[in-house]
């Protein structure tokens, strides 16, 4: 029979992963306190944060919600960056502090009910954000706009010139 203690970690882990909707596995070896603190306080920036857990236990919790297996990603010291809606940002600041202190590295995770390995989790801190997206996307919409007022204005500005450029034939016809 399983340990008490070890049964409320699994619940923990439970209701972590129910509030989120992924996570990234980082191996953390050599951090500091100190850059614990400042990696732990970049991530609630972000609204995402991390927590270490047993391997074994989040492999059983994994399991326990019909989530893709890490085995081969659960291996040593992991720290979990569990994220709500936005995976970007969180791997924004993740790739910032890995880049900063050459300490860390995101091994994989999963994102939308999908396994990631390393580079796939890496890959999302190279996307733009959830308001870079936004903001490219209405400026999309703006120039569409824009140029279907442009095109919806020249209809008149064009029956304008051609019925000028007949009414000026039309007088030069007459005074020849």
């Amino acid at each position: 029979m399983p340990a008490q203690s070890k049964i409320d970690m699994l619940d923990k882990i439970n209701a972590v992963l129910e509030e989120s909707s992924g996570f990234y596995v980082v191996d953390y070896r050599g951090l500091t306190v100190k850059e614990s603190q400042e990696l732990r306080r970049s991530l609630r920036e972000t609204g995402a944060q991390m927590k270490v857990f047993k391997n074994n236990l989040v492999k059983i919790a994994l399991e326990q919600h019909e989530l893709p297996a890490l085995d081969e990603t659960l291996v040593g010291t992991c720290s979990y960056v569990f994220f709500g809606d936005d995976p970007v940002s969180p791997a924004k600041a993740l790739k910032e502090f890995a880049t900063k202190t050459k300490k860390t590295e995101v091994v994989g995770g999963i994102a939308d009910g999908v396994a990631l390995n390393g580079d796939e989790a890496k890959a999302y801190a190279e996307l733009p954000s959830r308001e870079q997206l936004i903001a490219q996307i209405a400026g999309l919409i703006s120039g569409f706009a824009r140029d279907i007022a442009v095109c919806i204005n020249e209809i008149p500005g064009g029956l304008a010139r051609a019925i000028k450029a007949i009414n000026e034939s039309e007088e030069e016809q007459e005074a020849a």
